[in-house]
């Protein structure tokens, strides 16, 4: 899948709280990493550099070209419902902001928190919308524009986040907006970084942040309409794909605690709790994880669930591990109750929402008050006089079990192949019945397609559903990064265009994520240079050699190179974590061109090497394998340190009739040679029949004149 941005999943938070990892010399832990920043509520925690250009006196409206020429469209009502509510009492608002999120920072979300999306048309996965009483803007990166174009009527501004002259969120209320303007959230769908750098910017005009604890306002005017919240059973995911059982991770999470002097974390992110706990969910589409909260203290740990998802073999699960249960929305009343106990509890400020900091902020300032009364009477009393200040403070930092995660076990890592393979034997039956399907000039669209992958799929040993919705682009189509063909809408599969397949499988042992762009007819000599091109900077990624410690943006650039020497690019990421049997996307780690993650690639870490190149309105290139970190044998070691590079996890052909062999070198020819071999000897195996000879047929090498 392509890569995301740096910010793709918080669009509205200036900088990225993966920006405190630094460089890393070791891993102190099997499991957990130890980050050595401790934080406590202070004006002190330290805010990371912003790289994002000044332009607050800009007053660019970028969507101006897109809506010059359109019809304009009937009032919108739902822009009108929702700015009726804002004069409602107790919320007095001049602005609303409509984030991508659920309560988790989630990046793929259940239906019933689609807010944006239900407010704006626009179904891109990342996005913010923000409603003035007289205005309507979204903003989203580059993967989304032509989409964006698309779905939003002409009562929406498109801000082209990352465009010149296009403002930030906080600039373009900085910029609207009288002084002293009031800008409405809900405190659960922000992060508390991104809660407070959005303050800090608005109160430069005088504008307040107004917290709407107790409604969200899109849920109001969405109504009955609303889908209901997911409540299907969770499971167990076995200890032989895991690798480690659940006491002995909540042991190793547990000495970090007391390192850190902290007596309970509080863990948001439904994949850090899905693999903490060994527990999958489908809560969310394309993501084996269900909506939760967790607690885990010193000598307890409580889940916060809603326990008709908890199955009998769950229960007795958690049970062994001593977790117990707690109402899913219980949750604040937990942190009150901890914070008026004295606990120090374990925050991570880019993922915990704003109403959980904030609960425990004020929580904990009550406590202070009530422990410093106490102690002045004692004081009185008994000549107490050492100046002392008791009471409680938060430790802010990234979460451990994050960087635990992306370091795969063996156990993970064995899944992670076997699965790969299986995907492999599909995806090699399905490129055949499609080629041959279109040799015969049977027309398919891309739903057609999309759906018959599916079927080839869900016909593996273990496979459990898609990791996202499957991009299946023909022509034009395949230039919209975040391509998403749907029944009415979509475009014929044309035999003489590039088409671009980017799809991936959750099997109950691993996740997949595969890219192929391929020609079924006579490809021209600008798509075979470009997409040659594409190839030489997937290839040199793939045989980068980099010592320990590297941060994922320093190898950005050899996937780019080759476009870059006759001045083409492309505008999202190269390269993203990827989850074991868990999310198609996760952090720290990536490879990307925004330098901000400081994340340094580790052994065992899963990547996604995926450069590609988009000519809007006319075609799109993507080629992505799964590589995971390893150690590599080098004769020397500069520094007396390890040096690191990739083993392939993905085996399927690459079409070598798109490959322009004049633009090869004959160490990449090698390459290419060298990989289809690979295909050949791992999946063949597993085919027979006219699978089994098509991929005979397309891993044959290729001879460089």
């Amino acid at each position: 899948m392509y890569s995301l941005p740096s910010q793709a999943t918080r669009p509205l938070s200036l900088t990225k709280s993966s920006l405190h990892f630094r460089f890393l010399s070791s891993v102190s832990l099997p499991i957990f990493h130890k980050l050595q920043t401790r934080l406590s509520f202070s004006k002190n925690y330290p805010k990371a550099p912003l790289f994002i250009r000044n332009c607050t006196s800009i007053t660019a409206k970028p969507s101006s070209e897109f809506n010059r020429n359109r019809t304009p469209d009937a009032p919108d009502e739902k822009l009108r419902a929702l700015r009726e509510l804002f004069s409602r009492p107790g919320v007095n608002i001049d602005a609303y902001i409509i984030p991508s999120q659920d309560a988790h920072q989630s990046e793929f979300i259940a239906e019933c928190y689609m807010r944006r999306a239900y407010i704006s048309g626009f179904t891109g996965s990342a996005g913010t919308a923000i409603v003035t009483t007289d205005k309507a803007a979204l903003w989203t990166d580059g993967r989304y524009f032509l989409q964006a174009e698309q779905q939003l009527s002409s009562s929406w501004i498109l801000m082209r986040s990352g465009n010149l002259g296009v403002p930030t969120t906080s600039e373009w209320l900085n910029d609207v907006l009288a002084a002293g303007g009031r800008v409405g959230i809900d405190p659960f769908l922000f992060s508390s970084d991104a809660a407070e750098e959005l303050k800090d910017a608005i109160a430069k005009k005088n504008h307040e942040l107004v917290y709407l604890y107790d409604l969200n306002l899109v849920d109001v005017i969405w109504k009955e309409s609303r889908p209901k919240p997911p409540n299907k059973p969770i499971r167990v995911h076995d200890l032989k794909y895991a690798g480690i059982d659940v006491m002995s991770k909540l042991s190793s999470l547990r000495s970090e605690l007391a390192d850190a002097g902290s007596s309970a974390i509080v863990i948001s992110m439904l994949d850090e709790i899905a693999w903490l706990l060994n527990l999958r969910g489908s809560d969310v589409p394309h993501s084996p994880v269900m909506y939760a909260y967790l607690i885990v203290e010193i000598d307890r740990a409580k889940l916060f669930i809603d326990d008709s998802k908890v199955t009998p073999e769950v229960m007795n699960h958690l049970k062994n591990a001593g977790v117990e249960l707690r109402p899913y929305d219980s949750i604040l009343s937990e942190i009150k109750s901890l914070a008026a106990q004295g606990a120090k509890l374990w925050l991570d400020p880019s993922s915990i929402n704003a109403s959980i900091m904030n609960t425990y902020k004020t929580a904990c300032e009550k406590y202070l008050r009530n422990t410093d009364n106490k102690r002045r009477s004692r004081t009185k009393m008994y000549g107490d006089t050492n100046g002392q200040s008791g009471g409680s403070t938060g430790v802010l930092k990234t979460s451990p079990i994050s960087f635990a995660k992306a370091l795969k076990n063996s156990a993970e890592l064995e899944g992670m192949r076997n699965s790969h393979l299986r995907d492999a034997a599909a995806l090699a039956k399905f490129w055949d019945w499609l080629e041959e399907e279109i040799h015969n000039g049977v027309a398919l669209t891309e739903v057609d397609v999309a759906d018959k992958l599916l079927e080839f799929r869900s016909k593996q040993d273990g496979f459990l559903d898609t990791s996202f919705d499957t991009i299946s682009g023909s022509g034009a189509n395949g230039a919209i990064i975040h391509y998403r063909a749907e029944p009415e809408k979509c475009s014929i599969v044309d035999p003489t265009k590039l088409f671009l397949l980017d799809s991936g499988a959750q099997y109950v042992d691993g996740t997949t994520d595969i890219t192929r762009t391929v020609h079924f007819g006579e490809p021209t000599a600008r798509q075979k240079e470009c997409y040659t091109r594409v190839l030489q900077g997937h290839i040199a990624l793939d045989q980068a050699v980099f010592p320990e410690n590297t941060p994922g943006f320093v190898l950005d650039a050899f996937a780019r190179s080759c476009l870059w020497k006759i001045g083409l690019d492309y505008r999202h990421g190269t390269g993203h974590g990827v989850g074991a049997a868990l999310n198609v996307h996760e952090g720290p780690q990536s490879i990307s061109f925004r330098y901000g993650n400081m994340t340094p690639l580790m052994e065992g870490m899963i990547v996604s090497n995926e450069p590609g190149y988009y000519e809007d309105h006319a075609f799109g290139i993507r080629i992505e394998n799964l590589l995971y970190v390893k150690e590599i044998d080098t004769p020397n070691r500069f520094g007396g340190i390890s040096y690191l590079g990739f083993e392939k996890l993905t085996f399927v052909p690459i079409q070598t009739k798109l490959v322009d062999l004049s633009l090869m070198s004959a160490l990449e020819t090698d390459w290419l040679n060298n990989y289809h071999l690979q295909v050949w000897e791992k999946v063949s195996p597993l085919l027979d029949g006219s699978a089994r000879q098509w991929l005979w047929n397309n891993t044959r090498p290729v001879v460089k004149e």
